[in-house]
């Protein structure tokens, strides 16, 4: 049977083989998604099932949907325990070091490895793997681990078909292909269960997060001749409705999901920093450019960026006129 990821299997079996003996410690970025936490489960399962001495490490807390993917046997620690522990890592769908934090940055310059599927990843660790067509990291990790013949539990099919179903949008994007359904399969036959994902994720949502989503909703405002659309969160949100960020995951698919509209996108001003996500429905609109002009990255359709010292007055109508510029880019006219 031919190989799914031929130009990634020796690299793969050089950090394999780079693990062996070693304390590895499997890293994710800032407000973990389901992507980035199923993959660094699954990762890290796949390597103790070696027996590396495995562990997972986030600068923020894992999700409390999230936390149906974590058995209780992996611990996730924190960064200061990695360090003393003098553990090699290995970073998971982070388009860079600095998706981690400063700190992780500053801690691993040069990582052992980083497994990844953002158009932005510059290639920072000894062992990269990076296939950008790929719709989520998990399905990089699933189509590796197929590759290589290694066995996947439960768990680990779990952690796989989890980052897979939430990166696709519940197989939704554009990115999604027939070796991602063949993938899901495979993991589902590993013992993967959508009926109880779909529990955790989109089933036990909170008051709270309802408050919140109202508040997103009443926010929007298109501009762009209604193919782009913004909405707020204001400092101070989450305890006016006692939510935390997590909540705030999804809510730009809201934006974007309106007729006519190519562009979504969702600021939110947190701790003196403006945070924001944005969605495009087609890939040519190249959301990942328009982050790159602020510091951030991601995908043709899905990108993100972190800026310091602005507030929602200052930095919002920056990002319109750079969304509409985008538009204009694409569409060969002025809207």
């Amino acid at each position: 049977m031919s190989l799914l990821y031929p130009q990634l299997h020796d690299t793969f079996a050089r950090l394999l083989a780079a693990c062996a003996g070693r304390r590895i410690v499997v890293c994710g970025h800032a407000r973990p998604d389901g992507d980035c936490i199923g993959s660094q489960v699954a990762l890290a399962r796949l390597l103790r099932a070696r027996g590396v001495d495995a562990v997972c490490c986030n600068p923020d807390p894992v999700p409390r949907r999230l936390a149906f993917l974590v058995p209780a046997e992996l611990a996730f620690i924190p960064l200061e325990t990695a360090l003393a522990e003098q553990r090699a890592a290995i970073f998971v769908d982070c388009a860079d070091r600095n998706r981690a934090g400063a700190k992780f940055a500053e801690a691993f310059p040069r990582p052992l490895g980083n497994i990844d599927h953002h158009l932005s990843n510059p290639q920072f660790a000894e062992h990269n793997l990076i296939d950008t067509p790929s719709a989520a990291t998990a399905e990089i990790l699933a189509g590796l681990a197929q590759d290589a013949a290694l066995p996947l539990d439960p768990v680990i099919a779990m952690g796989l078909y989890t980052g897979i179903a939430t990166d696709t949008g519940q197989f939704r994007f554009a990115a999604t292909t027939e070796r991602t359904f063949r993938l899901a399969a495979s993991l589902v036959a590993a013992g993967a269960c959508p009926a109880r994902m779909g529990l955790e994720l989109y089933e036990t949502e909170t008051f709270g997060k309802l408050q919140l989503l109202q508040r997103f909703l009443a926010s929007l405002e298109t501009c762009a001749t209604g193919r782009v659309c913004i909405g707020l969160l204001p400092e101070g949100i989450y305890e006016q409705t006692g939510t935390n960020t997590e909540d705030a995951e999804g809510l730009v698919d809201y934006a974007r999901s309106i007729d006519g509209v190519e562009i979504g996108a969702l600021v939110e001003a947190r701790k003196g920093a403006i945070k924001a996500s944005l969605r495009a429905k087609h890939a040519d609109y190249r959301v990942d450019l328009v982050a790159a002009q602020f510091g951030g990255g991601g995908h043709a359709c899905a990108a993100g960026l972190n800026v310091k010292g602005e507030t929602m007055e200052t930095f919002v109508p920056r990002l319109r006129a750079a969304l509409i510029a985008r538009v204009e880019v694409v569409q060969g006219t002025r809207v």
